[in-house]
């Protein structure tokens, strides 16, 4: 039976847990991750970020502080997002024309079909993949590249909160991934303590380039 409502997407497809827990709480989430510039969120690789003006994409986009933030530094952004909820209050506190918001998630990332970008940004976003979904989405993402284009992953390291599921992923997989999927490390930064204050919570960053053809 498909189901509908809270529990489904406009598609008709059943919702994943974690999915109807953004969707309660979209309205919430927006203020919380507004509160935390972009800058601050990703300071130790802004330098690394290519040129503007170029094409990006922020998969697992959310409530599009950072969608936003590249919007304003002069990218052409594509914001993917499965979430309606979450799209929706994205577009109410950050529109930008410069902005274009998908529906789709990895690990296909099929409606993206055969873009390319040169740079590719992931917040918060590994910890819900599966292991068995994670080389899948690494080979996906690079195929995404340009040459010589960046992806960056922050990943939300300590034990996972007992309302979701989520996975404790180290840099170190993420690497042997990315090194399996054809692409480079160009810098690993120990963020250190949660920006939002949580004991639990650290992050890390992996800055990964694909070679220059």
């Amino acid at each position: 039976m498909v189901e509908t409502g809270e529990n489904a997407t406009r598609s008709g497809t059943p919702r994943s847990p974690i999915d109807s827990y953004y969707a309660q709480n979209a309205a919430c989430l927006g203020q919380r991750y507004a509160s935390v510039p972009f800058e601050r969120v990703h300071g130790g690789v802004l330098d690394l970020l290519p040129s503007a003006p170029v094409k990006a994409v922020d998969v697992g986009a959310g409530t599009g502080r950072d969608a936003a933030a590249l919007a304003r530094r002069g990218y052409r952004v594509v914001a993917v997002e499965p979430v309606r909820e979450l799209r929706e209050v994205a577009q109410r506190l950050h529109p930008s024309e410069d902005v274009r918001w998908v529906e789709d998630s990895l690990p296909e990332l099929s409606r993206l079909a055969e873009e390319r970008f040169e740079l590719a940004l992931l917040s918060a976003v590994w910890m819900h993949l599966p292991s068995a979904a994670r080389g899948r989405a690494m080979g996906r993402l690079a195929a995404l590249l340009a040459p010589a284009g960046l992806l960056v992953i922050s990943l939300r390291r300590g034990a996972p909160p007992a309302d979701r599921v989520m996975f404790d992923v180290p840099a170190e997989e993420v690497v042997r991934d990315a090194e399996r999927a054809g692409l480079r490390l160009v810098r690993l930064v120990d963020e250190g303590a949660d920006h939002l204050g949580r004991a639990e919570v650290w992050w890390q960053t992996v800055a990964l380039c694909r070679e220059a053809e």
